[in-house]
């Protein structure tokens, strides 16, 4: 018999959680007991859940670094075509970045970047603006996992 849970007198107690990782559910229950089974059943299901809730987690602000990097390069690339540089540029990029959080999605973005290209007599059309913006997405996917990587 296994040491661990069993309480014999030459056994080693084993945590619960230790059991359950030396030992596959079914030889879990051969060693100590039906009952410990389940234990051990619910643990790898715990904890499979708590990985697939942390990769989505991951996934999600990844995808939020990564928009909010699309937008800074497109509040960039907007502010060269009105002619804005230094410190004036960063703060215009920064202003395309706080748009995206008014509504889900790019609308927002859209219109904000399109509304101050017309403000400042910048002639682009909408199809290229939003060409742009689906170009930045992949460059930003890069910069981001670049950076991810290297940390």
């Amino acid at each position: 018999m296994a040491p661990g849970l069993s309480g014999h007198p030459h056994s080693t107690p084993l945590l619960p959680e230790t059991v359950c990782a030396l030992y596959t559910p079914a030889e879990t229950a051969y060693h100590y007991g039906p009952e410990h089974r389940k234990t051990c059943q619910m643990s790898t299901f715990d904890d499979r859940e708590r990985a697939e809730e942390a990769k989505y987690a991951h996934d999600s602000a990844l995808q939020f670094k990564i928009m909010n990097r699309r937008n800074k390069l497109l509040g960039l690339w907007a502010a060269d075509l009105m002619n804005m540089t230094g410190k004036e540029a960063e703060e215009y990029a920064k202003s395309v970045v706080m748009s995206d959080l008014e509504e889900p999605g790019d609308e927002d973005v859209f219109r904000k970047v399109r509304a101050d290209l017309d403000a400042k007599g910048v002639d682009r059309s909408d199809t290229r603006i939003r060409e742009h913006m689906a170009e930045l997405i992949a460059v930003a996917r890069e910069q981001v996992m670049k950076e991810v990587k290297d940390q």
